[in-house]
């Protein structure tokens, strides 16, 4: 899972999701901003699956977690005009309701480890982000790096990879 380019994966997962049955926006979810950082609601219509993916993303990488410390990954800046900006969380509601549906999916469950509790992903949601990652490694392969030895061959390179973007 960590070959893959973090945006990339959410975004391949979020449309893996759409075909759970579990997972599903509720009926506020077009109308509801992230966060109260936030001035307006998602642009994107499909925007529930992609921050279902990105939390799912989110419990693989840091372990116990809880709704708290989620809110505090997504939160942000409040823009206040000519005060100072100033931090504020985001919306609890949206990051519980993921995660119980994520729990209903198999994918994460609820644990303790010690003095730490929270979610964890589950094997069936890490065998789905590497699926996932995988997927993404046959549609993509990764570009060899050569050694370049002379200024001459270095030149060369460069101009090999520009007519490589702009194909």
């Amino acid at each position: 899972m960590y070959d893959a380019e973090p945006q990339e994966l959410i975004a391949k997962a979020a449309e893996e999701l759409k075909k759970i049955p579990e997972i599903k926006p509720p009926a506020w979810a077009p109308f509801v901003k992230t966060g109260m950082h936030k001035e307006r609601p998602p642009v994107n219509s499909d925007w529930w699956y992609t921050r279902t993916a990105s939390i799912l993303r989110a419990v693989y990488r840091l372990g116990p977690v809880g709704v708290s410390k989620l809110r505090s990954k997504y939160g942000g800046k409040k823009n206040r005009g000519v005060k100072k900006e100033h931090f504020y969380k985001g919306s609890g509601n949206i990051l519980r309701k993921s995660l119980q549906q994520l729990e209903k999916a198999g994918f994460v469950k609820f644990t303790e480890k010690g003095v730490h509790k929270g979610r964890v992903v589950t094997p069936k949601g890490r065998s789905f982000l590497d699926k996932v990652a995988g997927q993404m490694q046959i549609i993509k392969p990764k570009q060899e790096i050569k050694p370049v030895e002379t200024a001459k061959e270095m030149i060369e390179v460069k101009q090999e990879q520009k007519a490589v973007k702009t194909q």
